[in-house]
């Protein structure tokens, strides 16, 4: 077998000398061709060249899930095609490493390097679902690029969270779940529609969903975690199924309290719920259009302000390794 491990050198869980450990690791059972990125994109671009080789049968993602999405991205570029394409496999490296987590694997990269290595040798894995984001044909971001998401995205009040984080990062900031919450806190006091939303949630052969302050997308459960808790917003959510989405019509002082309750206590049984809240099960398509542009994120990502995306979720994308 021949392998690509992708390493992102900024991983904030990771040294070099857990690198090196890992990579020795992955060298004994594998023939293994390591790749430490040097730009932003540069995950994307060996994911491509990963996906046109003949001979590349494993991509192994070294980083946080801004890395694991560049990757992903990178492989899909033509498209999903399982069979044909090399599977993946993550190592989680970031503070968070959703999608990994969701996976099942450890968040600890030794660990779960080990029980990659087991599922190879047992030859586990599973075709996952994954959500597409494009521009929506007619608006002024139609020309806007495909992008892959593996766990959620969000238009809106999350969405500009992460912006928030992302500036705090690129003045030295290091990310950490009190970063987050600072910027949670930020978000809403500059919040300008807090009990009016701007979003409309529209789907073929349905009333739209008019009037939102944020639509969270999520393409499996939980959507997120603080430190070790897990946080569902959509618990029923599934890499086996279409997308899930939930809407919040108003966030005021009140209404952040409530929900920022619930999500904290939420269970896979129980996500937010209430008045003001919008819960949307296992969607094939839909498209948020926003009245003002709003920050996008995808996987943690902030992609700038948009006025329309169309989402699409697309089952059994890609090959991965569990």
């Amino acid at each position: 077998m021949r392998a690509l491990l992708v390493v992102n050198p900024a991983a904030t869980t990771t040294s070099a000398r857990t690198r090196d450990v890992l990579i020795h690791a992955l060298a004994s059972e594998m023939k293994l061709d390591a790749v430490t990125t040097e730009y932003r994109g540069h995950a994307r671009d060996l994911g491509r060249q990963a996906a046109d080789s003949d001979d590349i049968d494993l991509v192994v993602a070294l980083g946080g899930d801004g890395t694991v999405n560049e990757v992903v991205n990178g492989l899909l570029h033509r498209g999903p095609a399982p069979e044909r394409l090399p599977r993946l496999a993550v190592v989680p490296g970031g503070s968070t490493n959703v999608f990994a987590r969701a996976l099942g694997l450890p968040n600890d990269a030794v660990e779960a390097t080990g029980a990659i290595l087991d599922a190879l040798r047992d030859g586990s894995e599973r075709t996952v679902g994954l959500g597409l984001a494009s521009g929506t044909p007619g608006s002024e971001d139609a020309a806007a690029p495909e992008r892959w998401f593996t766990f959620n995205a969000g238009l809106g009040f999350d969405a500009g969270v992460v912006g928030r984080v992302e500036q705090q990062r690129e003045r030295g900031k290091k990310s950490t779940h009190a970063l987050y919450v600072r910027q949670v806190v930020r978000q809403f006091l500059g919040e300008p529609s807090r009990r009016h939303g701007s979003i409309t949630l529209g789907r073929p052969g349905e009333d739209p969903v008019t009037d939102l302050v944020v639509a969270i997308v999520s393409n499996t459960s939980p959507w997120t975690y603080l430190g070790n808790r897990p946080m569902y917003t959509s618990p029923k959510a599934s890499f086996d199924m279409g997308l899930d989405v939930l809407g919040l019509s108003r966030l005021s002082t009140a209404a952040v309290a409530r929900y920022g309750t619930q999500l904290l206590t939420s269970s896979p049984e129980r996500g937010p719920h209430g008045r003001h809240a919008v819960s949307l099960h296992d969607l094939s398509g839909f498209t948020l259009h926003s009245k003002v542009p709003l920050p996008l994120q995808m996987d943690g990502d902030h992609l700038g302000l948009r006025t329309s995306v169309t989402f699409t979720g697309v089952r059994r994308a890609l090959r991965v390794i569990v």
